[in-house]
C-alpha cells in the first residue's frame, strides 16, 4: 500500500541545494576537445562499430533536443518558486547536451550541415518506432502541461520526463556508452562530454524524484494518475532500442546484451518509484507490467513479444507459435485488475486463423491456458491478428466489434461488468 503521510530520504533533500549543485557543476560543451576523436573515430572504430555508435549517439542527440524545446511548460506548472528556478537550470542542461552531441555528430562524424537543424535532419532516419512514439507522448504532454496545470497532470509529466525518458531509458544508456568507451581508452572529449551529461541527468533525476514524491503527497490521486501515464507508455519502451533490422551486433559489438540494457532500466523504474512513495506493484489498477518475472526476465520476454509482433511496430502478421502466444496470453491473464471482476469465469478465444486459448478468471488463480473449455463465461471470436492488434493498442476493440471483426458470446453481461479488469 502507498502512504501518503510516511516520511523519505528525501525531505532531506532540498531543491535549494539541487539548485547550488547546478551551480557548482557547469561545464562547457563548447571547449570540448575533439582532435583526438576524429582520429580514433576513422583509424579505431570498425566500419559496424560506427554505424553502431552513430545510431546510438543520434538517439541522445534527437532526444537531448526534443527535452530542452519541452521543458518550459513543466516550468509554468510547477508550484514552488524553488522547483521553478531548478527547472530552467534543466533547460540549460539539456540545450548544452545537444549542443555537445551537435557539435560530435558534425566535427567527428561528419553528419549533417553547419546548424543544428541541418544535423537532426540527417539523423532522422536512425530513429525507433518506440522512440518516436515516446518522444511524441513527451510533445503532447507539454500541449496538455499549458491547458492543464494540476497536480495529478504535473505528476504525469514528471512521470514520463525524468522517470521514464531519464532513468529507465537514458541513464542505462549513458553507462552503455560511457562503459565501452572508457575500457578501450576512445573518444576522450566525447567521454568526457558523456560524463558531464551523466553527472547533470543524475541532478536531474533526483529532483523527479524529490518532487513526485512531494505531489504524491499534495494530492491523493497521483498515484493513479502516475499509473495511467505508466500503463500507456511501458508498452512502447521495448522497442525503443530494436537496433537496424534487429542487428543485435549493434550493441553486443561494445560488450552489452539488450537483456542487459532492458534489465538496467526496468530496474532504474522500479527503484525511483520506491524512492518517490509510490512502488511500482503497489500502484492501483491493473498491473503496470504485465510480463511478469524479474527485470531480467520481463526484459527477455518483452524483446521476444517485439518480435513476435505483439508489442511495437506492425511489421506483419503476429506469430502463431505455442510458446510465443503462451507469453502473450499469460501477459493477458497477469494484466488483468481481478479485484474488479464480477465473479470468476472463464473466457475462450476462438481464432481461424490460429490455435485457441482461455484465460481462467479466479482470484488468487487466474491463468492461460491454450484449448478450448467445455463451457466457457463467454467466448470471443476473431482474427488472431486482430486481436493482437487489439493488445497492443493499435486498434480500439470497440471499433472491430462494431465493423464485426470481434464478436462475443455467451454471457455478455458477465463481460460487460468485467470490463473494468481490462487495462484502458
Amino acid at each position: 500500500m502507498i502512504q501518503l503521510g510516511a516520511t523519505s530520504p528525501l525531505d532531506n533533500v532540498s531543491y535549494e541545494d539541487l539548485y547550488a549543485r547546478w551551480e557548482k557543476g557547469n561545464w562547457r560543451a563548447t571547449e570540448l576537445d575533439f582532435t583526438v576523436d576524429k582520429e580514433q573515430w576513422e583509424t579505431q572504430f570498425s566500419d559496424l562499430e560506427r554505424a553502431a555508435a552513430l545510431w546510438n549517439y543520434s538517439l541522445f542527440f534527437w532526444g537531448e533536443d526534443a527535452v530542452a524545446d519541452g521543458l518550459s511548460p513543466y516550468i509554468g506548472a510547477a508550484p514552488l518558486e524553488e522547483q521553478k528556478y531548478f527547472l530552467a537550470t534543466q533547460q540549460v542542461d539539456e540545450a548544452r547536451h545537444a549542443v555537445f552531441f551537435k557539435r560530435f555528430m558534425t566535427e567527428v562524424a561528419g553528419v549533417g550541415g553547419s546548424s543544428t537543424g541541418d544535423a537532426l535532419t540527417a539523423i532522422k532516419p536512425q530513429l525507433t518506432w518506440g522512440f518516436t512514439k515516446v518522444f511524441d507522448r513527451l510533445e503532447l504532454m507539454s500541449e496538455e502541461l499549458r491547458r492543464d496545470r494540476s497536480i495529478t497532470k504535473l505528476a504525469q509529466a514528471i512521470t514520463l520526463y525524468h522517470i521514464v525518458i531519464e532513468a529507465t531509458l537514458a541513464q542505462p544508456g549513458q553507462h552503455f556508452i560511457t562503459s565501452y568507451l572508457e575500457d578501450r581508452k576512445l573518444l576522450p572529449g566525447f567521454r568526457e562530454g558523456m560524463e558531464n551529461v551523466a553527472t547533470d541527468e543524475q541532478r536531474h533525476i533526483g529532483f523527479g524524484v524529490k518532487m513526485l514524491s512531494d505531489l504524491r503527497k499534495m494530492d491523493p490521486d497521483v498515484p493513479a494518475a502516475v499509473a495511467d501515464l505508466l500503463r500507456e507508455v511501458i508498452p512502447w519502451t521495448a522497442s525503443v532500442l530494436i537496433p537496424p533490422n534487429w542487428d543485435e551486433r549493434y550493441i553486443e559489438c561494445f560488450g552489452f546484451t539488450m537483456a542487459d540494457i532492458g534489465e538496467e532500466g526496468a530496474t532504474s523504474l522500479e527503484t525511483k518509484l520506491r524512492t518517490a512513495g509510490m512502488p511500482i506493484d503497489g500502484l492501483p489498477g491493473p498491473p503496470i507490467f504485465a510480463i511478469s518475472g524479474t527485470p531480467r526476465e520481463r526484459a527477455i520476454i518483452g524483446k521476444r513479444m517485439v518480435k513476435a509482433g505483439y508489442l511495437g511496430e506492425k511489421l506483419g502478421p503476429p506469430s502463431t507459435e505455442r510458446e510465443d502466444m503462451r507469453l502473450l496470453f499469460e501477459a493477458v491473464a497477469s494484466g488483468l485488475d481481478v479485484s474488479k471482476s464480477p465473479g470468476s469465469g472463464t473466457i475462450q478465444w476462438d481464432f481461424p486463423d490460429a490455435e485457441p486459448w482461455h484465460v481462467v478468471v479466479d482470484n488468487g488463480s487466474t491463468r492461460a491456458e491454450p484449448g478450448r473449455v467445455t463451457d466457457p463465461t463467454v467466448t470471443l471470436r476473431a482474427r488472431f491478428e486482430d486481436f493482437v492488434d487489439v493488445t497492443s493498442k493499435r486498434v480500439d476493440p470497440r471499433r472491430l466489434a462494431l465493423r464485426g471483426g470481434l464478436r462475443p458470446s455467451g454471457d455478455v453481461r458477465w463481460l460487460w461488468r468485467a470490463r473494468r479488469m481490462f487495462p484502458s
